[in-house]
């Protein structure tokens, strides 16, 4: 039978996360019983959740961690206000951990390794002190020289509990008295943050575990659309461990990922710039290649022996796409190039540069609709 490890345990952390979530179960029902959930406690909660939940994924994580766009100094101030009050620990300590996270991913330095279990990847991590504090030289050396962070880091808990609890209380008290006030602490507060904070911790855990591998099966990370619906789009991970310069991680039109559309709308009003996107070819060409290799598994698995003349078609599809998607990337890169320095380029040289550049994307779609035809013929004669 396993002992807790008692000198390992974080009590910090431990009493808070386990104090919010017994107030949340025992204190919120008691008040809900005794003045009922009016339309006023409904919206607190609300605002704050969605505040402090976008502080997390938008400032914190795709901002701060991986410097996915740059934003003006009240979108950081913002976040980094309300990310305090999602408890997380600061943005230092949380970036240094998140960037460790992608160096070390399934590995014994990745702070939520999954492969330690589903417990120890979603919370035991924060309760357990089973490695020495986190060093922030090596990790967030860029975030140190940003004196808002910096700052934030500084007065963490002071931010933390005025943003988090002072605020949603004393704006209940202005709404309402003391009951109010009483329910904007209980509610927009201590409630709220225990839904934040187990919607984090889910990605850690439940995005390692369950879902769909369509861009690497290299680490455990994992899409999960059902997660992206309760985490503000951050449950597509497997397309994050695969593309994390990419501000997007519901990448498809049609997948739920409110940051993404968030961070597109302070773009459109300019308060975030340079927002970096994976180029679409290379996207395309990682969830090939994983479709490869996830058939070539199946036909090993199988023990399918598939004829000589269905091996060549398939490699012949591969190789045309491969080199299709290298000559259109070199022909967009000439063409955009050109545009950039248009006095160095003459028209007709431009004009000639989007021919061959139009053309070359007219071979790779050709490219793409032989190996899906080739992909499909494989998986009939085995299905």
């Amino acid at each position: 039978m396993n002992r807790i490890p008692w000198k390992s345990v974080n009590w910090k952390n431990s009493l808070f996360l386990i104090g919010t979530l017994l107030a949340t179960l025992t204190a919120v029902p008691a008040y809900l019983w005794r003045y009922g959930l009016d339309w006023f406690q409904v919206s607190l909660f609300v605002i704050f959740f969605g505040c402090t939940g976008l502080s997390i994924t938008l400032g914190y994580h795709r901002l701060f961690s991986h410097r996915t766009f740059q934003a003006s100094w009240p979108v950081r101030l913002f976040t980094l206000l309300f990310g305090a009050a999602a408890f997380e620990n600061s943005v230092l300590h949380w970036a240094a951990d998140h960037r460790r996270h992608h160096k070390f991913v399934d590995q014994h330095d990745d702070p939520y390794d999954i492969t330690k279990g589903f417990f120890h990847a979603h919370i035991g991590w924060i309760l357990f002190k089973l490695k020495p504090e986190s060093c922030l030289d090596n990790q967030v050396s860029d975030l140190q020289q940003d004196r808002l962070a910096l700052w934030q880091h500084r007065y963490y808990y002071l931010i933390a509990i005025l943003t988090g609890f002072a605020l949603p209380t004393a704006i209940g008290w202005g709404w309402g008295g003391w009951p109010a006030a009483l329910g904007g602490f209980l509610i927009a507060g201590m409630a709220r943050v225990v839904v934040v904070q187990h919607m984090t911790f889910f990605i850690n855990s439940l995005c390692h575990t369950i879902g769909k591998q369509p861009y690497s099966s290299r680490c455990t990370a994992r899409d999960s659309a059902w997660m992206a619906l309760f985490t503000f789009g951050e449950g597509y991970h497997n397309f994050h461990h695969e593309f994390q310069r990419d501000y997007r991680n519901g990448v498809k039109p049609w997948q739920f990922d409110p940051t993404k559309w968030t961070i597109w709308l302070l773009h459109r009003l300019g308060l975030v710039v340079e927002l970096r996107r994976v180029p679409a070819e290379k996207i395309l060409l990682r969830e090939i290649t994983e479709k490869q290799r996830q058939l070539e598994t199946q036909l090993n698995a199988k023990a399918v022996q598939l004829p000589e003349r269905t091996h060549v078609m398939l490699r012949t599809a591969q190789e045309r796409l491969r080199q299709a998607v290298e000559n259109w990337e070199r022909r967009k890169n000439e063409y955009l190039l050109a545009t950039e320095k248009r006095i160095a380029a003459s028209r007709e040289k431009i004009a000639e540069l989007r021919r061959e550049f139009e053309t070359a994307a007219a071979h790779l779609r050709a490219a793409i609709r032989q190996w899906k035809e080739a992909h499909g013929m494989v998986q009939m004669q085995f299905a």
